[in-house]
């Protein structure tokens, strides 16, 4: 038997990974009722079977609640490692030389392998090279096919396999290894709705990956190199939707960068209409800490206030001590944000200009309209989700239920700030839109007897791409009688 889950009334999504801590059954369905819109699949960690496991769950709890439910596979992405040290480790010193290079003998305070070729002829002299999650800075003193000298100008202790990011210049690496193209027939076999492009550096690295998905999931960038900075508006463009990953940002990056380019990348995506996460160490503390710190709080809060879609949750739901406590206080940061009277003002200082196209034209004018008869909400059909992305982009005040005949888009909207998606039956005529969106308007719980709603469609029906008719209407008493089946 179905359970029908009323909407969520807070607009920002809540994106929660799952881990070791919360890929059961049970706490999936915890972390959905606490908050989670969106679950997020981890592919550096685990299984194929747990993986393949935590989404028969969800899909399981989705027909049980009658909510399309979102689940997003992140692939790992080039990971760059250091090779093998005598005993484990070494200590690299202050001031010290330091080189890598191709050689297979175990490393010393002086050498290390670094099994990674395409790097050496990409270095320039006066690069950095970050080790450690930037723990430790070497800059490259000369570089040639087989041999990197560098400086250590940040020193430390050294060990086995440890990551190593190279900020300043563009690696010739594809984004998609040979794990990640494993990784991604998986997730697609799987229908996850979203895939996730780690260390994104052109535009080019996300054509290829929309080629090897072939439409069957939707493609979010995840920003995490400078290089991915320096051509945003392109890879905005090929992508469905873009991450703000201030991890590895925030190791390639001076931290003081992060937060205006945090800002920048939001603004971005919202101008062109594609969603945006913010995303890494929103509430770390949780992992240990049954309450966050007041900054955690405050950082939560200022990406909310910007306009982000969704706000992630990292090893805080996926590893923590308090999975399910993290997702109640995100949700509860981000109702108490959205409840204060300034925060409509607040999102709209991002000016979000219409493309010269009928259907942004619409979207403009409905989110103005539900201001102006205070309406209880804004209803569209839409076969592909684009009418919905449109009218997400003005941020409108009331609510947003989209209702259509295709479960993938219903499954991929839930990345979407403000918007309730219902897998339901087309509609053929005018008539019958209108019947229907009063209907669904009722029974989902966002408007009553006597409010108006504003809805959206194309005509001809069932036309992607044809959004041409905006509608107000009241609702009456007696609109749920004699109703056919939806």
């Amino acid at each position: 038997m179905t359970t029908h889950i009323a909407p969520r009334r807070r607009k920002v999504r809540v994106l929660s990974t799952l881990g070791p801590a919360s890929r059961s059954p049970e706490m999936i369905r915890k972390l959905f009722m606490a908050g989670a819109d969106a679950f997020r699949l981890n592919m550096s960690h685990g299984t194929h079977d747990d993986h393949a496991a935590s989404v028969a769950a969800i899909r399981a709890m989705e027909k049980e609640l009658g909510r399309p439910t979102t689940i997003l596979a992140d692939l790992q992405g080039p990971k760059l490692r250091v090779g093998n040290f005598k005993g484990g480790m070494a200590v690299l010193d202050h001031g010290a030389t330091f080189v890598l290079d191709r050689g297979k003998a175990p490393g010393d305070a002086t050498r290390v392998n670094l099994p990674h070729p395409e790097i050496f002829l990409a270095l320039r002299e006066g690069a950095r090279l970050l080790l450690d999650d930037g723990k430790m800075v070497l800059r490259v003193l000369a570089a040639t096919k087989d041999r990197i000298e560098t400086r250590v100008e940040v020193g430390g202790v050294l060990s086995n396999h440890k990551g190593l990011n190279v900020p300043d210049v563009v690696v010739p690496m594809a984004a998609l290894t040979d794990k990640d193209r494993l990784d991604l027939a998986f997730a697609l076999e799987q229908d996850v709705d979203w895939i996730a492009l780690s260390f994104v550096q052109r535009p080019e690295d996300v054509a290829e990956a929309r080629r090897l998905i072939g439409g069957k999931a939707s493609l979010l960038a995840k920003i995490e190199k400078p290089s991915a900075i320096e051509r945003l508006d392109e890879i905005l463009e090929l992508a469905d939707a873009v991450m703000v990953a201030r991890g590895d940002l925030g190791v390639e990056l001076p931290p003081e960068r992060v937060p205006p380019l945090q800002k920048r990348i939001v603004e971005s995506a919202r101008r062109l209409g594609r969603p945006v996460v913010v995303a890494t160490q929103m509430l770390e503390s949780m992992i240990k800490a049954p309450t966050p710190t007041r900054a955690e709080v405050s950082d939560v809060a200022t990406a909310v206030y910007d306009g982000a879609d969704a706000i992630m949750l990292s090893a805080e739901s996926a590893a923590g001590d308090w999975p399910e406590e993290s997702v109640a206080m995100m949700d509860r940061i981000a109702a108490a944000v959205e409840a204060d009277p300034a925060h409509q003002a607040r999102v709209h200082f991002t000016e979000t200009l219409p493309d010269p196209t009928t259907a942004d034209a619409l979207a403009e004018a409905a989110a103005q309209i539900s201001q102006t008869v205070s309406a209880a909400a804004i209803i569209c059909f839409t076969l592909s989700g684009s009418t919905a992305r449109r009218i997400a982009r003005e941020r409108p005040s009331v609510p947003l239920l989209v209702l259509t005949p295709r479960q993938a888009t219903a499954r991929r909207l839930g990345l979407l700030w403000g918007a309730h998606a219902v897998h339901t039956k087309d509609v053929a005529s005018f008539e019958e839109m209108v019947g229907k969106a009063k209907r669904m308007a009722l029974r989902q719980g966002i408007a009553k007897a006597g409010d108006r709603i504003i809805i959206m469609a194309g005509i001809p029906f069932a036309t992607p791409g044809s959004t041409n008719v905006i509608h107000v209407v009241r609702l009456l008493g007696d609109e749920l009688k004699g109703h056919r089946a939806l």
